[in-house]
């Protein structure tokens, strides 16, 4: 029985538009939950099966999975490159075991001992058994095993249905066969176009010209929009969004009272009051962090190799959205601040620490060869700039043409070439774990003394002598070691190599300290970025992205499909390129940073983007559901000075925004996604809001920025051969979430529990799962129960409240509203029994049965779906 339904779930006549490949049939599998009888099938499709094994058809299935193709781009075929085709591939001189792994149908087919890639079967695809080293006769790289990182993409590559486009001629293409002038008639690579403004009389329902174009699609599907939020719902939805925070009860009152004289002028002043908030920053700045895949740590095998200087990117993405920095300068300084003018040296630190963008990805800091560690590392670049910037997986186009998209693979290549002729400075110490060192940027400004205390002459003297004697230390047995061998005597004493190992680790701490200061014992200003090389250069071609088969060099420049003629001129041979593509890919001109930028805030405010593939507007990306309405918004945010702050005033005083989220039968089974906005979303607080939200209510949070990070702290203890320990970090924390430190592979419960965004990757819109670990940790944590705790006490400590207002006052808290009749009524109900319960046990004390049953209370109030939830 064949557990396949023939279903596309693709547009193909849209790829064929656009790659000009004439695509007439592919069968998709979809997983049966019941088998189905044989007659179910119709005769075309027992036909088409009859030609293919399942697993062939598994494989062509996940040709055509955007996702899927994107991983294997991104994780497996590098893996492949660097690990197996030198004895596993078409060029190889002595093809070992009969197993080609350089395409497709050659990884099915297998060698000598079976098939290597089984799709989703894991136990019968050897490779995984190789890689493994489960097997002693069948262990594969021979000479060492790959990182657990790298065995566990291949685990998941092949749970995926080993998605793989790679075809036989992709060892030897060069040459493209892209046709770049239609693929630029797609949506995305034209130009935004100004449309009319629907028009309605003025007593209709729009309000604003957004809510036009929202409401004539309503329209045109025979739908009209509910009723608008009530004044309370929209004012704790307006504080979440804008600033992360819930609104204080005196707040929330004033809100309603002000709305009842005139709404429009009470949410106007509340819109500004909270776009002025410092709060704003950081809750905004969180979104591009995720963008940015921010985090203070390599990750990977190196997890433990710090980013010490990290968090000073994380403090300008905060500061650049609280000045509300024109988009089109954010995006240029954090390609190329370096190069950019400035009027001043603290303007100019903050453009180097904008391209701290470029240096803060994960790396292969083990890799052996320093050609595939700076191929890999470009690779990342590439990747997260297209997906953060322009909506596009750029990275595709490394080992081949993108398969869906008009990138050949030279375009790939025009723009390694630009980050090839640049030098990432993420500031990482030599260590086992660590092959390629990294110093890092001086800025032109002084060192606060919050992140490091000056040394007095004497403290630099001491370490300057130790430095020197570790120096000595080593040259002596050295030439101890010389010695043994010129006479011929047996290997150096274990002693002796421990002893090396020890001091040289010494020499790279000392060495990396006392750079931090200057001769005078300051401590010296310093940032992750990128700088120009000193060698600029082209990038070769390297079929299949191998860095052993490289052909000729590519023309440094941009992707075709958005370059007019202006952007393909070429490039100085005294500059890298980074400011023309910077500014290339933040020209109004360009017809996707706009459109991206302002798709993203559409998505935070509203809960779906009108592109709901917020990281892809290519062809396996989702179509936008209001086209007219996208290029109406990225036309006006460039037109008002790239300014995010007005863009979010303009989508939050429509009144799309300002929607209830009640439920219409009818509405929902004609638009059951809500596409087309006849309702407000049901949103669930993000991870950071949520533990915010909870200090805040408990009286703990301090809005005070904390300056520098944890872990540059835990870097020096590292270097003076101490430990690392930042779990315990959390709980003392009393600062907003977006000042945590953020390890990789190692973020904090409250974060990681309620889906923070994966710091390893660009992440534009983060997963919302439903777990028990969460009503676990809400239940259970020490951090919820100390601040149900201190909710209690605050509450209790108010001034002339009695048990009624302090319900109240609790509800006004957590929910931003009073309890309704029915929500008062059992809160008494639930204070009776527990204080009833309380006076069974010896030894009562009245004030503490009280506080036990007000703590509760606050807990359960912030374990319930309307805490957890937007309306």
């Amino acid at each position: 029985m064949w557990p396949w339904t023939g279903i596309c779930n693709l547009d193909f006549e849209k790829l064929s538009e656009i790659r000009g490949v004439d695509i007439s049939v592919t069968l998709l599998p979809m997983k049966l939950s019941t088998t189905l009888p044989e007659t179910t099938l119709a005769v075309p499709m027992v036909a088409a099966f009859s030609l293919l094994s399942a697993a062939s058809l598994f494989s062509q299935s996940a040709i055509l999975d955007p996702v899927g193709v994107e991983f294997f781009e991104s994780k497996i075929r590098p893996m492949l490159a660097e690990h197996c085709y030198k004895c596993h591939s078409q060029d190889s001189e002595k093809v070992k075991g009969g197993l080609l792994l350089d395409t497709r149908e050659a990884s099915l087919r297998g060698g000598d001992t079976g098939a290597a890639v089984v799709p989703g079967d894991l136990g019968k695809s050897l490779l995984i058994t190789a890689i493994s080293y489960h097997d002693d006769s069948l262990q594969m790289p021979p000479k060492y095993q790959l990182e657990d990182s790298v065995i566990e993409d291949f685990r998941k590559w092949i749970e995926m249905g080993a998605p793989d486009p790679r075809e036989p001629e992709d060892s030897d293409k060069i040459t493209s066969t892209i046709d770049i002038a239609a693929g630029r008639e797609f949506w995305a690579y034209r130009k935004p176009e100004q449309r009319k403004v629907p028009e309605f009389p003025a007593e209709s329902w729009p309000v604003t010209d957004i809510d036009s174009f929202i409401y004539s699609a309503l329209r045109e599907a025979k739908l009209e929009p509910v009723a608008d939020a009530d004044p309370a719902t929209l004012l704790r939805r307006l504080y979440f969004d804008i600033i992360g925070l819930p609104p204080k009860p005196a707040q929330v009152e004033a809100f309603i009272k002000s709305c009842a004289e005139d709404q429009p002028a009470a949410v106007a002043a509340v819109v500004d009051e909270l776009l002025d908030s410092p709060q704003f920053g950081e809750r905004w700045g969180r979104h591009w962090l995720d963008i940015a895949r921010y985090a203070e740590s390599n990750g990977r095998d190196a997890n433990i190799v710090f980013y010490p200087q990290a968090w000073r990117y994380r403090d300008y993405v905060i500061n650049s959205f609280n000045d509300d920095k024109p988009y089109d300068i954010f995006l240029c300084e954090q390609i190329a601040g370096d190069q950019m003018t400035s009027p001043d040296n603290q303007r100019r630190a903050e453009q180097i620490i904008g391209t701290g963008f470029l240096a803060i990805g994960p790396k292969n800091l083990n890799a052996k060869s320093e050609e595939q560690f700076r191929a890999d590392l470009v690779d990342e670049q590439i990747d997260t700039l297209g997906k953060a910037m322009l909506g596009t997986t750029i990275s595709c186009a490394r080992c081949h043409d993108h398969k869906f998209d008009p990138i050949p693979q030279s375009d790939y290549y025009s723009m390694a070439g630009i980050f090839q002729s640049s030098d990432t400075k993420f500031g990482t110490y030599s260590s086992v774990q660590n092959r390629h060192a990294s110093e890092l940027i001086q800025l032109p400004i002084q060192e606060s003394e919050f992140a490091f205390k000056p040394l007095s002459p004497a403290e630099m003297q001491a370490k300057e002598n130790k430095l020197r004697i570790a120096r000595e230390s080593i040259n002596e047995i050295k030439g101890e070691l010389f010695r043994a061998r010129q006479s011929g005597k047996e290997g150096p004493d274990p002693t002796q190599r421990r002893k090396l190992l020890q001091l040289n680790h010494l020499i790279t701490m000392l060495e990396t300290e006392l750079k931090t200061y200057d001769k005078a014992g300051n401590p010296i200003a310093l940032a992750m970025g990128v700088a120009d090389s000193e060698t600029i250069s082209d990038a070769k071609f390297l079929v299949r992205g191998e860095v052993g088969l490289a052909k000729n060099t590519v023309p440094r420049g941009f992707l075709q499909v958005l370059s007019g003629e202006e952007a393909m001129k070429p490039l100085s041979d005294e500059v890298s390129g980074r400011l023309e593509l910077a500014q290339w890919i933040a020209s109004p001109e360009n017809p996707l940073a706009a459109r991206v930028m302002v798709n993203r805030v559409w998505m935070h405010l509203m809960g779906n983007g009108i592109v709901t593939s917020v990281d892809n507007f290519g062809a396996t990306g989702n179509r936008p559901s209001h086209p007219e309405l996208l290029d109406h918004l990225a036309l006006q945010f460039i037109n008002c000075g790239w300014s995010v702050k007005h863009l979010i005033r303009e989508i939050v005083l429509s009144r799309t925004y300002q929607l209830s989220s009640d439920f219409d039968n009818a509405a929902f089974n004609i638009d059951p996604d809500n596409a087309l906005h006849w309702r407000a979303n049901r949103r669930r607080l993000d991870a950071e809001s949520l533990r915010d939200s909870i200090l805040a209510i408990s009286g703990n949070l301090d809005l005070e920025p904390p300056y520098g990070s944890v872990i540059t702290e835990q870097s020096l203890n590292l270097r003076s051969g101490g430990s690392a320990d930042i779990l315990g970090f959390e709980a003392k924390s009393p600062h907003r979430s977006v000042y945590l430190p953020i390890v990789r592979n190692q973020v904090p419960a409250s974060l990681s529990i309620f889906d923070f965004a994966d710091p390893s990757m660009s992440v534009g819109k983060r997963e919302t799962t439903t777990v028990p670990s969460q009503a676990l940790f809400l239940m259970n944590s020490d951090f919820v129960l100390k601040q149900s705790e201190a909710m209690a006490q605050r509450l209790i400590d108010h001034e002339n409240l009695n048990h009624g207002e302090e319900v109240t006052t609790a509800f006004y808290h957590v929910y931003g509203r009073p309890p309704s009749e029915e929500e008062m009524r059992k809160a008494n109900i639930y204070f009776k029994m527990f204080l009833e319960m309380k006076r069974q046990e010896p030894r009562r004390d009245r004030d503490a049965d009280y506080h036990d049953a007000l703590s509760t209370f606050c807990q359960s109030l912030f374990a319930s779906a309307d805490f957890l939830y937007l309306k």
